[in-house]
């Protein structure tokens, strides 16, 4: 039987987000021996993209692929080493646009994904781009499909997921850096809106509240958004059972600072 312990990381947001990942993920990988583990780090260097130091740190922490978003292209010295680290962009990037969408290992394929609403990126439709890239994974045989979706409305992400929910493993979203409970299995896919950042929990999305809050007052801001470096830092990851590509069960792990918090564990429908 092909039985796979995959681990899920959202948006690590800055150093405090590496570091809280550098912290927890050997130990957890060990406890619960997990086989693979994908993260979505467009936020990792200085909360605004990837630089090549950071990827590294974080490949070397046990990640095995890097997945992104609208900030994929942030820090551009990235690019020269996306064709040859495990670091993937949106699939839906225009043709062209370098980097790739999909990253295939080990009968795993991991999907990145990004959404419309809020995110000001000409990208080519998510849904269509999606529906077509399963059906070409399937093709290879493929059992183990799993998604991040980077989307700001959690109602696209649940559109992409019943759209494709009995013919994928996981679906994940990313992006908003908010912890959703709506950890589910239906059809044997999981599935939930948001895994949530890791990094600082005080401000807004990892960030210092300052900046943002003035731009909301006043319409423009005097200073640039900063990663908060003090206070409390939290780490999250789903922990998902797969059985010849089929999702059996899954839980979310948070751990605030160093207290582990309670467990969130899939709804199995």
């Amino acid at each position: 039987m092909d039985r796979l312990k995959i681990g899920l990381i959202g948006d690590i947001v800055g150093k405090v987000g590496r570091n809280m990942v550098i912290s927890n993920l050997e130990r957890l990988k060990k406890e619960y021996q997990i086989d693979f583990v994908i993260a979505n780090a467009e936020n990792a260097s200085g909360g605004f993209g990837l630089n090549y130091k950071n990827a590294n740190e974080l490949l070397n922490a046990g990640i095995d692929v890097i997945t992104g978003g609208n900030h994929s292209f942030d820090k551009s010295e990235i690019i020269q080493f996306m064709d040859s680290l495990p670091i993937l962009r949106p699939l839906n990037y225009p043709l062209g646009v370098v980097g790739k969408g999909i990253f295939v290992k080990d009968n795993i394929a991991v999907i990145n994904i990004m959404g419309h609403y809020g995110i000001n990126i000409n990208v080519d439709n998510a849904f269509v781009t999606l529906e077509n890239a399963i059906s070409e994974v399937k093709k290879n045989g493929i059992k183990n499909i799993i998604i991040d979706f980077h989307a700001e409305a959690s109602s696209e992400k649940r559109m992409a997921f019943c759209m494709t929910r009995g013919k994928i493993s996981a679906l994940f979203g990313t992006h908003t850096h908010i912890g959703s409970d709506d950890l589910q299995i239906q059809m044997d896919s999981f599935y939930v809106s948001d895994l949530g950042l890791c990094g600082a929990y005080d401000g807004v999305i990892g960030m210092e509240y300052e900046a943002p809050l003035q731009k909301a007052k006043m319409g423009y801001g005097k200073s640039h958004f900063k990663v908060l470096e003090n206070g409390n830092n939290i780490f999250q990851m789903a922990i998902l059972t797969l059985e010849n590509g089929k999702c059996k069960d899954a839980l979310k792990i948070r751990i605030l600072n160093e207290k582990r918090l309670q467990d969130i564990n899939a709804i199995n429908l």
